[in-house]
């Protein structure tokens, strides 16, 4: 059973199989985004407001991943999930985030010579969902293969790192490759409109990451929050500039960033960043400790043009889920 083939039952129409899998109220789910992009608070946020809070732990050591899980556990009882790149993962770091025992363990971005099924073996023992995200279906597809227990199908309309392709035609692909597992729609949504418009590509949830950045729970700055609400959703582009700077490479991957002046600089000149890289790091380093949203990377989805305002999260997540519900039902949202 996939996407809202139980709303003829009578049951709710949000009620979908991954929502007993996670063991959560609603099919909404905190996109699994590193430092300092969330925290232990904006993860149980969402769970406490009836979704699935996924931590990123990407760049954590294990310690720091054993403390923000605790940090968790200390401000919810509600399921939670943790998130992990598996191209850059090490094993004490899959170590320490399975030693959590977090309803959800999350993986993305591994790399095509990686072997999935011991890490999901791992995980299945430790007792958790194993959740991986993918850009393409024959991605999801190895996933499936190597055991994995729901699969994120996420489109390039996303912010962050995303692949080429949108997420209207991928779900339906990610849905009819790996079918019967559940499959979570990503990228571009921002509201009860796009749950329900995943539920009826075959998606069993919606997993957000733009969306709840601009929470009042969400870490980061007002000022980018601010820049998220003012964007229009025309005005990101897809780029390997933050990656440069970073020095950090993903693999099949494009970061959709904001276009302003940091981006405007080094667009067409990849090549002289990667000369001067330490120099870049440095002045970047620099303008994100003085919040100058001009001159740091800042990735966010083309959704953005679908946000007005920053919310509380227990009021966004009672929205989107009353307006998925309605339009489900037969009716529209308001406005």
């Amino acid at each position: 059973m996939t996407g809202i083939d139980n709303a003829s039952t009578g049951a709710d129409v949000l009620t979908t199989r991954f929502c007993a899998l996670a063991g959560v109220r609603y099919p909404i789910v905190l996109g699994g985004m590193g430092p300092p992009s969330t925290s232990p608070e904006l993860v149980a946020a969402v769970s406490n407001a009836g979704g699935l809070g996924i931590l990123g732990c990407s760049g954590l050591s294990p310690d720091q991943i054993r403390e923000r899980a605790k940090r968790i556990r200390s401000l919810t009882g509600r399921p939670f999930g943790l998130n992990l790149l598996l191209f850059s993962a090490s094993d004490d770091a899959i170590a320490a985030l399975l030693e959590e025992r977090p309803r959800v363990a999350s993986f993305a971005w591994a790399r095509s010579d990686q072997d999935l099924a011991p890490i999901f073996a791992r995980a299945k023992a430790a007792g958790c969902l194993v959740v991986h995200m993918v850009s393409d279906a024959a991605e999801a597809r190895r996933a499936a293969d190597a055991g994995a227990g729901a699969i994120v199908a996420q489109g390039t309309d996303g912010g962050g790192h995303v692949g080429t392709m949108g997420t209207f035609p991928l779900v339906p692909r990610v849905v009819d490759a790996v079918a019967p597992l559940p499959v979570l729609a990503a990228g571009g949504i921002a509201d009860g409109r796009g749950l329900a418009a995943a539920l009826m590509l075959g998606a069993e949830g919606a997993l957000m990451g733009t969306r709840f950045l601009a929470t009042v729970e969400a870490p980061i700055p007002d000022a980018v929050k601010q820049v998220i609400v003012a964007s229009d959703g025309y005005d990101t582009d897809l780029t390997e500039i933050p990656d440069i700077v970073s020095g950090r490479v993903w693999p099949g991957a494009l970061a959709r960033t904001w276009r302003n002046g940091f981006l405007r600089e080094w667009a067409g000149r990849e090549w002289e960043l990667r000369k001067c890289r330490p120099e870049a790091a440095a002045a970047v380093a620099e303008a994100r400790a003085a919040v100058d949203v001009d001159r740091m990377p800042i990735l966010f989805g083309q959704d953005a043009g679908l946000i007005a305002s920053v919310e509380p999260v227990p009021v966004l997540i009672e929205r989107i889920a009353a307006d998925a519900t309605r339009l489900l039902q037969g009716g529209r949202t308001p406005g």
